[in-house]
């Protein structure tokens, strides 16, 4: 088997190579990554000389690049985008660009090269806030902000490349997902950094906004499931069971690390901030697959993964012009 993993220098695209590729099971992946601000070289280390490991440098922007990193796959897996509200918020032309040219160039390659299968990989975001129930594959789009209505846009052409071509296309929309390697402006990785340089965490309005937390071993897990299993022209939603405030996050990551509430800053919310995301997964459950990280452990597990990793989020917070451009432009400037 030989995948194209799209974007697979960047959290969870990293987090699914070194997956797959530590089974040593012959394998092939060929990573195509614009390594921009969150693509990071670093979180291959561990599988950057294994033989069945291929890196390209390039845009899925470019079609030329995506059909030459195509050649003889027999699958993609399509993690590349921009994906942080708070940017899409300050910059959103960069979204629209990627989320949407760039999953049209990859549905194009698949039809061109006759590629076996392809897996979107998207987000419950798309189904916007859902203030009670849950959001099943057949809720409506709803999106609230720019990177998820670029999400949402591509998501409906991969939908129509299947209905119009016939493609072997599917998609994966996960929740909120954590663990290592990622990068240091999402909620938990901030927040535990912060702390770990005494330095305030930012919490948005009153921390009651609420996510449903996934493993990134179970979301990496449920994407290698649905591409194995999944039904071409089918939606799967991806989700851990894990409904939190960000205060009850903001909560634990102190407890683990000995702090109290003096060490939060509250800031000034963010523009159309969703109130509640909830997904029913229960297509993937009768499936057969269901997440196995219990939600306490895992947030616990990867607090301590972070404070034994400075030297990898060390760099990014401290040798980047990215990181230290975006923490002054969003945050330094809000009040609570």
């Amino acid at each position: 088997m030989k995948y194209l993993v799209c974007g697979g220098a960047g959290f969870i695209g990293s987090n699914f190579i070194r997956r797959i590729l530590q089974r040593n099971d012959g394998t092939k992946i060929v990573n195509l990554d614009k390594l921009t601000y969150a693509g990071n070289p670093d979180n291959l280390l561990p599988v950057e000389s294994n033989p069945g490991y291929t890196f390209v440098h390039g845009d899925i922007c470019d079609a030329d690049i995506v059909r030459q990193a195509a050649q003889g796959v027999d699958a993609i897996v399509n993690f590349a985008a921009e994906t942080h509200v708070d940017r899409s918020i300050a910059a959103p032309t960069a979204f629209l660009h990627t989320d949407i040219i760039g999953t049209h160039n990859l549905l194009e390659t698949v039809r061109e090269l006759g590629i076996s299968r392809m897996v979107q990989v998207s987000t419950d975001e798309v189904y916007g806030s859902i203030a009670e129930g849950s959001s099943n594959e057949d809720y409506p789009i709803v999106a609230s902000s720019p990177y998820s209505a670029s999400k949402a846009g591509g998501d409906l052409q991969v939908l129509a490349y299947h209905t119009t071509y016939d493609l072997p296309v599917m998609i994966t929309r996960g929740s909120n997902t954590y663990g290592p390697y990622q990068y240091p402006e999402k909620l938990i990785p901030l927040f535990v950094t912060n702390a770990l340089e005494g330095e305030k965490l930012p919490l948005y309005g009153d921390g009651m906004n609420i996510r449903d937390w996934l493993h990134v071993d179970d979301h990496c897990a449920a994407i290698e499931f649905v591409l194995a299993n999944g039904e071409p022209g089918q939606v799967y939603n991806v989700g851990g069971g894990n409904e939190r405030t960000n205060v009850e996050i903001t909560g634990i990551i102190l407890d683990e690390l000995g702090l109290d509430e003096s060490a939060i800053r509250r800031v000034t919310d963010r523009p159309g901030h969703d109130r509640r995301y909830s997904l029913d997964c229960s297509k993937l459950s009768k499936m057969g697959h269901d997440p196995a990280v219990e939600f306490e452990t895992g947030l616990r597990e990867t607090i301590r993964w972070y404070r034994d990793n400075e030297w990898w989020w060390r760099k990014i917070k401290h040798q980047t012009e990215d990181f230290a451009a975006w923490k002054k432009r969003w945050y330094e400037q809000r009040e609570g």
